[in-house]
């Protein structure tokens, strides 16, 4: 929320949570009927097409969100460097409610605004038309209105929510007061209603005017710099047509600089251009490699672990991993991702971290829970937990925490014994192997299944348990499976 929240600030369907969508189920639903009831040149493509696209913009910033994430956690071209908090992660979840608005005045501009209906396929007069209208008309009142909304009453009221985040990620781009997104679709309907009125609008063209508006939003709020130089090199007029995600950096940071939306030029006309943002660019570019002092080794688990790593769904990372609907029927994505798992030759950064003075990277060992359990595995798995330790070696790093996988499989009993005769006499006594459920403290490993774990009485007490072994003298040797 703003410091100061002002009027309509709450989104419409805020108090519905996930069943937000609900919103948009009579057209959608309506768009479904009309594909199994019609014939194929009985249908307007218009109407069809605006379910699709809106399921293809929420693939598309989840893309560019996953992206942003890894890269984020191996990049040296990171341009702010800090650590976001948790509450930025909370506060930027609702992204997708701007989709669900677009979605509904897309509808009603479907029923309401004349021509909007029957649309060709594509028109390059219509395409050129809607570029002018954007380069003039939206960029020019886009940036007065940004700076209106640094005024301090507006500011207090409205934009703040935005800038609460000043190390952004790229759904940062769509996190405001649910206000300033009304005025934004007024300000982005220039182009599309003029050719719709006037006769010369094409889907293709309105589809990829929507998604040039996610491209340059989600670009433009990542924490590192990813436009080459040599474009500007070959095209030196383009740095007045395109900002980079360093120039926008520089809004978070600064706050009364670099007002423009995606075309600079507006800020070097009004001289509100920031003088260090050549130079943040070239130092962004060039980077800097950061060196931990801990590196957290671990490994996936089962095949939809993935999705609740940070770079994957955070509404599923916050939860307790179990199996739901939505994981099931993404079970393609999980399948090709472990056929890339099993090519790659490499740890890889998943995660950084920060506390304190301490600064922590978890690094992922390409291999799935059922990997360690295969014989002629084991080997390569060997390589890469040793490479990953060689690696932090050369970086000064001393302590890495391993994964309990990577130690020969063990039986329930065998680890029993083994954890008995680690315990003193006057303790080991008390621990006792059992396959009766009534017990109050059950010490358990990586291995507990959910089915079992129910099978607890009420109140009992869960103690995780893990098996450590040296394996060097700098070491800190033990399992981690990277789930949540």
């Amino acid at each position: 929320m703003a410091s100061r929240p002002g009027l309509f600030t709450e989104w419409p369907w805020q108090r519905l949570g996930n069943f937000k969508y609900v919103v948009l189920a009579p057209w959608s639903l309506h768009s479904l009927y009309l594909v199994m009831s019609k014939e194929t040149k009985e249908l307007d493509m218009t109407y069809l097409i605006v379910l699709p696209s809106l399921l293809l913009r929420m693939l598309h910033n989840q893309v560019w969100i996953s992206l942003a994430r890894f890269q984020n956690a191996r990049s040296k071209h990171r341009i702010v460097d800090k650590s976001i908090e948790f509450e930025q992660v909370d506060r930027e979840r609702n992204w997708d409610d701007q989709i669900i608005f677009n979605g509904i005045l897309f509808y009603l501009g479907y029923f309401y605004v004349p021509g909007a209906t029957n649309l060709p396929v594509w028109r390059t007069d219509g395409a050129l038309l809607m570029a002018l209208l954007h380069m003039g008309p939206v960029e020019f009142l886009y940036y007065w209105f940004h700076r209106a909304l640094h005024h301090h009453f507006l500011y207090s009221r409205y934009h703040s929510h935005h800038h609460a985040s000043v190390v952004t990620e790229p759904i940062t781009s769509v996190i405001h007061p649910f206000a300033e997104h009304v005025v934004y679709f007024l300000l982005f309907s220039i182009p599309m209603l003029t050719t719709i009125v006037t006769g010369r609008a094409s889907i293709l063209a309105l589809l990829a005017y929507v998604a040039y508006i996610d491209l340059m939003n989600n670009m433009g709020h990542c924490n590192f710099e990813l436009v080459p130089k040599w474009l500007f090199t070959v095209f030196p007029p383009l740095k007045y047509l395109m900002y980079t995600p360093s120039f926008h950096s520089l809004h978070h940071t600064q706050f009364q600089t670099t007002y423009s939306l995606f075309m600079p030029f507006y800020d070097y006309i009004y001289s509100t251009m920031d003088k260090s943002s050549d130079d943040l660019y070239e130092r962004s570019l060039k980077g800097k490699e950061e060196v931990p002092d801990v590196v957290h080794l671990t490994h996936l688990t089962t095949l939809q672990s993935i999705y609740h790593l940070r770079i994957g769904f955070a509404s599923l990372a916050s939860k307790p991993y179990n199996s739901k609907m939505p994981i099931l029927l993404m079970w393609p994505v999980a399948w090709i991702s472990m056929l890339l798992t099993w090519i790659y030759s490499s740890s890889f950064t998943v995660e950084r971290n920060g506390f304190k003075k301490i600064k922590m990277q978890t690094w992922a060992i390409p291999r799935f829970k059922f990997h360690y359990g295969l014989p002629n595995e084991r080997d390569a798995i060997n390589d890469l937990i040793e490479k990953a330790i060689l690696e932090a070696e050369d970086k000064g790093v001393k302590v890495l925490t391993l994964g309990l996988l990577n130690q020969v499989m063990m039986t329930r009993k065998h680890e029993y014994y083994i954890l008995k005769s680690q315990m003193p006499e006057s303790i080991a006594g008390y621990l006792l192997l059992s396959n009766i459920h009534n017990t109050q403290v059950w010490l358990v490993g990586d291995g507990l299944e959910d089915v079992e774990q129910r099978t607890a009485p009420k109140g009992t007490l869960f103690i995780p348990i893990h098996h450590s072994h040296q394996r060097r003298s700098v070491r800190i040797a033990h399992i981690a499976p990277l789930q949540q």
